[in-house]
């Protein structure tokens, strides 16, 4: 335990707080997996390790703690649920979490779990020790409830993920983007790393033949890069993110788009510089355009 500790601290020394998490935390069956783990680790923390003393406290035969515990671990474990619920959903509407506020989040789920538990102490046990006193205790076991298991699964994801990208790699395919991540690699046909472009400064994507023209901001100004690539292979690799297929010609940083008009030329996607063409959105495209775009207005 005390290994796993230093190993998640070592990891956090190297980690710019400021940077997004993985991806691969808030995915759906990751979230269920975290959920189910928890709870099955707290069912065993409570009764081998009995914290609060509550069996001898309360003279409570261990089958019978058994039973309460069973219950009060799973009514406990609805606020993880709630929470990691609100993550999913806000993470899909373009809210990004970043390692503090990832911090923040999960001290939150602690605080509000440990009030629970005091809270049913004091009500349903009629326990009449301090109301400071037992929830400083509750704290301090709930973090251990939470962020060992949390710890353990945060290694687990990273540790398959890495796998699941090499045996991609072993197999010929290039890595799926994360744009969760600030950095975004584009490779060249022959899967080669030729430039990455933080998130934020990657602007639009325009094909030409069997070369892609990368429009990216660099101290301010515009530059463009260009990779033999194509753009149906960036399509591919860009599904999930903001970065959408908007034309035959042309893939947009949807985060970069200011405003979205129709004019007689069709639909036409303004960018937040006024130095940057208009893209265009062909009808093929429009469906997809607008539902990303009703994503957004909703978001706001």
């Amino acid at each position: 335990m005390k290994s796993l500790f230093l190993f998640h601290r070592k990891s956090l020394m190297m980690v710019n707080f400021q940077d997004k998490i993985p991806g691969y935390i808030t995915e759906k069956r990751n979230i269920v997996r975290l959920i189910l783990f928890t709870a099955g680790f707290a069912l065993l923390f409570i009764n081998f390790y009995e914290p609060f003393g509550v069996r001898y406290w309360f003279n409570i035969p261990w089958l019978k703690l058994l039973v309460y515990s069973s219950l009060v671990i799973l009514t406990g474990v609805l606020v993880v649920v709630v929470s990691r619920v609100i993550m999913f959903y806000s993470t899909r509407k373009r809210f990004w979490l970043n390692y503090w506020h990832y911090i923040i989040w999960v001290l939150s789920e602690v605080f509000f779990m440990a009030l629970f538990y005091t809270l049913f102490e004091i009500f349903i046990f009629n326990d009449n020790r301090d109301f400071a006193f037992l929830l400083k205790l509750s704290v301090q076991n709930t973090a251990l409830v939470l962020l060992l298991p949390y710890s353990a699964m945060w290694l687990y994801f990273s540790n398959h993920e890495k796998k699941l990208q090499l045996d991609k790699l072993a197999h010929g395919e290039p890595p799926a983007i994360d744009a969760s991540r600030n950095m975004i690699p584009f490779h060249d046909e022959k899967e080669v790393l030729r430039i990455s472009v933080k998130l934020e400064n990657l602007l639009y994507l325009e094909s030409s033949d069997n070369y892609v023209s990368i429009y990216y901001l660099n101290k301010g100004k515009i530059s463009k890069y260009l990779l033999r690539n194509t753009l149906k292979k960036m399509e591919d690799l860009f599904k999930n993110t903001e970065i959408v297929r908007c034309h035959r010609s042309y893939m947009v940083n949807f985060d970069k788009v200011k405003v979205m008009r129709k004019d007689k030329e069709g639909l036409q996607l303004e960018l937040d510089l006024p130095s940057v063409i208009d893209i265009p959105v062909s009808r093929s495209y429009v469906e997809k355009v607008m539902e990303k775009f009703s994503r957004y207005s909703s978001s706001i």
